[in-house]
């Protein structure tokens, strides 16, 4: 009997929901001997950047920009605005909520969630009684995780501004937008958004590291209110530096800025527009897939209705421990690496090896995805793990149908 024969040599493929595939000019333009970083070259380009990540935020107001992750992000759009005792309310759809929230209260703010479970998005009539009875306007904030990475619902943060409207409520709305930006629609003035934080890793694939807050006048008028904010973490200097070192807070962190401006020059080339609309299509053909292997009775998407979904990641779960035994064949016999379920469950639990998530944000096309669809085809009939037929047939005439005509 031969024995078995792994396939993973090769380019493997990374399809978690971030760090995304990074594009081959991303990586070039990093490749390079470190710059001088008081004059020059590297100096000038990054005048380029706020520009253009204006742009991929849809807004005309101000971007600071961090040598941080997302947590970095939360905190400095929280320091900046808000003061110890004041309160923020935060509707929740999965683990990213929870995480904004508790870092709030770690930095003296009160919090209140209102968990709308781990299948549904926030309940905008729920949320409007809420800020109705807040008379005394005691709320300063509400906080809107726009894709929930975990559980990959997508919330409705123009929603959100309606609501606070509605009842005219002076809160600022402050939107994470880590996993959606570059990816889903996203559009921070006409939504009427105060702040934003995003991260480098996902739609704007670069590598991890760098961190944004976009801000406008009203959240601007906050900060001039508040007493005190960390040298670091204060977002003027880094949004109006007078002098090069105030971007960054200190040293710049200078490859990943070439890499940003090569990500940008194909974000800007492609079209946002367009991006938007692949990630759809993409998305689409995944969803199409994965309503054909759940009708083997095995495998479910966590949010049943489309509309809901993300277009930049897809939760799914399997009877427990599944998932984990798919995710592991796949990367060690295919090279395909899929993202582990976050916040699902408990990690010490055995039900936590019942789901996992599939990232399509950023870098992806059509062949890469359906790449990704048949490795995971793959897995399922190597495991023997019962699903629907038909998968990849369904993937490709919506990949089909979109270029028809």
């Amino acid at each position: 009997m031969r024995d078995s024969v792994k396939l993973s040599s090769g380019r493997s493929y990374l399809a978690i929901p971030g760090p995304s595939v990074m594009p081959d000019q991303v990586l070039q333009a990093m490749h390079r001997a470190s710059p001088n970083i008081y004059a020059g070259e590297l100096v000038e380009m990054t005048d380029t950047l706020p520009p253009d990540l204006r742009k991929v935020a849809r807004t005309e107001h101000h971007v600071a920009i961090y040598i941080a992750n997302g947590h970095g992000a939360w905190e400095a759009a929280l320091s900046n605005t808000l003061q110890e005792g004041d309160k923020v309310l935060v509707p929740a759809s999965g683990r990213f909520a929870y995480g904004w929230s508790e870092m709030a209260e770690a930095i003296g703010l009160r919090i209140e969630v209102m968990d709308f479970g781990l299948q549904a998005p926030f309940d905008l009539a729920r949320v409007a009684e809420r800020l109705a009875a807040d008379t005394a306007h005691e709320i300063k904030a509400v906080l809107g995780v726009h894709t929930d990475t975990s559980t990959s619902i997508r919330n409705d943060i123009k929603g959100l501004r309606g609501a606070l409207d509605a009842e005219n409520h002076p809160a600022l709305l402050m939107a994470d937008c880590i996993a959606s930006l570059g990816c889903d629609r996203f559009e921070m003035d006409a939504w009427g958004v105060d702040v934003m934080v995003t991260g480098s890793q996902k739609g704007l694939m670069v590598p991890a590291g760098l961190s944004f807050v976009f801000f406008n006048d009203k959240a601007a008028e906050a900060r001039a209110r508040v007493p005190r904010v960390s040298r670091y973490w204060d977002w003027t200097p880094r949004a109006n530096p007078e002098y090069f070192y105030q971007f960054f807070g200190g040293t710049a962190p200078t490859h990943h800025l070439y890499g940003l401006r090569a990500a940008l020059d194909l974000i800007h080339a492609e079209g946002i527009e367009q991006i938007w609309d692949r990630h759809e299509t993409l998305a689409r053909a995944i969803w199409a897939a994965c309503d054909r292997w759940s009708e083997g009775g095995a495998l479910a998407m966590n949010v049943a209705d489309p509309a809901l979904r993300s277009h930049a990641v897809t939760a799914l779960r399997l009877p427990s421990p599944r998932a984990t035994d798919l995710r592991m064949w796949l990367e060690e016999n295919l090279g395909l690496t899929l993202g582990i379920g976050l916040g699902m469950a408990p990690p010490d639990s055995a039900e936590w090896h019942g789901f996992f998530r599939l990232g399509h944000m950023g870098h992806v096309n059509g062949h890469m995805i359906m790449g990704l669809l048949g490795g995971i085809e793959t897995g399922l009939s190597a495991l023997d793990i019962p699903h629907g037929s038909g998968a990849l047939e369904a993937a490709a005439q919506v990949l089909a149908g979109s270029q028809a005509g």
